[in-house]
């Protein structure tokens, strides 16, 4: 029964606002007929007179048949009174069917598990999400104890094979512990084949066709939708498990346990966790393992991204190994790059040590050509066998001959007669070669040269006594008296 303020709510928005039936039934969260029923006008509360279908003279033959053969097709029993005279189509036929189907409940015994023994787990999909230029299907891992109710839940950005064995350790560690059973509902991560009973991986799965045989968990699902996913709004990944799990401790772990509800889930959990199994030792390894090879660039094309590498020879075996969050490249057993795993797409994650190191490397074999030896040593001769070349002279031969003047004249002289070639407008190497030649003529004039004695050998043995320089004063004095 509405109350009356609602109903006056409804009738506000309805007469005065001017909305929809629809629209204000959505709002309300009410079916459109109470809406309709609330409105009491004669527009929406008469009786509608019932129009007679052309399948109304078959209705007895079609009850009497399908109490007779409840899975009888429709499209057989449109044969079987066509015979009879209907001439309707098989569209009308469907509806009458469909209501008139004896529908056959089976009923079922509520399972009882004990503690730790039995765990449920499924796949839920929650749509697509946006990253950068991608966007990935968006599913939720969930896994509830049958005794306890207790969740794991965790967003994933696909159903592949590592984060479902992930979904599974990241559960038992939270749990500290595992149940003796899991429950699937032969979902292709855990039954990749059944023939009869028998499958390929797999604890232990439904029967075909049997859900309600892990019914806990597809009542989880459900819970999940309602009450965390209904609303929530989010920036990454990170964050949106972040608040699954908030919410699993603070309110899906705190409701009533469905079979006394004098206690919450949790403390059903508390009970059932010292009756789990221990975890191993060594935690499985979920992570990624693919053979990869190098290609003609430093990158590795791994999920629509690509990842950067320290240079190697072309087709060299790597091994790639991937977990959520990193994407590791491996040697060998040495690890050589490691990046920040990346959800988007055509994104070039680079190292800038591994550009530095290419860049090394391809200096390095510059170097060792003439024209690159030369290049590095002196810059400016591109531009002097680019404007040599222009003027008909071979490329080689000027190479060759500023390689010879840098090995006699050195990098610094060779750039200045260069730069002074450009400047004159003389752009070979014969130009440099008279430049250079004429400087050091010149600085030989200017610089003092020193007696060269070989030729003299009893002069090396000649002894000078050098003199006070005020005796020469003296004979500055001696003189210009004299003259005067």
């Amino acid at each position: 029964m509405l109350s009356g303020e609602l109903r006056a709510q409804i009738r506000h928005w309805f007469y005065a606002e001017h909305w929809k039936v629809g629209t204000i039934a959505r709002q309300l969260g009410l079916h459109p007929d109470t809406v309709r029923h609330a409105l009491e006008t004669e527009q929406f509360n008469r009786a509608k007179a019932l129009r007679p279908l052309v399948t109304d003279p078959y209705l007895e033959f079609i009850r009497q048949t399908l109490q007779q053969y409840p899975r009888l097709r429709a499209t057989r029993i449109y044969q079987m009174i066509r015979e009879r005279g209907y001439t309707g189509s098989v569209v009308q036929l469907r509806r009458v069917v469909a209501r008139l189907r004896p529908v056959h409940q089976q009923p079922f015994l509520r399972l009882r598990c004990f503690p730790g023994e039995q765990g449920q787990v499924d796949w839920a999909h929650f749509g697509e999400v946006p990253i950068g230029r991608a966007r990935r299907r968006l599913s939720c891992f969930l896994i509830t104890l049958s005794y306890s109710r207790a969740l794991y839940l965790e967003f994933f950005f696909d159903q592949s094979m590592e984060n479902f064995l992930r979904g599974h350790v990241h559960a038992f560690q939270a749990w500290s512990g595992q149940p003796r059973i899991l429950l699937y509902d032969n979902l292709r991560s855990a039954v990749l084949e059944r023939r009869g009973d028998q499958i390929h991986f797999a604890p232990r799965p439904c029967q075909v066709r049997a859900g309600n045989q892990k019914g806990r968990v597809e009542r989880a699902v459900l819970y999940v939708r309602e009450s965390f996913w209904a609303g929530r709004t989010f920036t990454t990944l990170e964050e949106l498990n972040r608040q699954a799990l908030l919410w699993r401790d603070q309110i899906a772990h705190q409701r009533p346990w469905p079979d006394d509800d004098s206690r919450t889930v949790q403390q059903a959990f508390v009970e059932e966790q010292p009756r789990l199994l221990p975890l191993p030792a060594h935690p499985f390894e979920t992570d990624l393992v693919l053979p990869i090879h190098v290609g003609k660039t430093i990158y590795l094309r791994f999920d629509l991204n690509d990842y950067s590498i320290p240079p190697r020879p072309h087709g060299h075996p790597l091994t790639l190994v991937a977990s959520e969050s990193r994407v590791r490249i491996l040697d060998g057993g040495k690890e050589i790059a490691q990046h920040r795993r990346s959800y988007d797409r055509h994104q070039l994650v680079l190292d800038p040590a591994h550009q530095q190191e290419l860049l090394e490397e391809k200096r390095k074999a510059f170097g060792s050509t003439p024209g690159g030896r030369l290049a590095q040593a002196v810059p400016e001769s591109e531009a002097l066998l680019d404007a040599a070349f222009a003027r008909g002279e071979s490329a080689g031969s000027q190479t060759a001959q500023l390689l010879k003047l840098l090995d006699t004249y050195g990098a610094a002289e060779l750039r200045r007669a260069i730069q002074e070639a450009l400047e004159r407008n003389t752009p070979r190497a014969s130009s440099v070669a008279f430049i250079l030649s004429r400087r050091q003529r010149s600085q030989q004039r200017t610089a003092l040269t020193p007696v060269d004695l070989s030729h003299h050998p009893e002069l090396q043995s000649l002894d000078v006594i050098p003199h006070d320089l005020e005796s020469y004063d003296e004979l500055t004095d001696k003189h210009r008296k004299s003259e005067e």
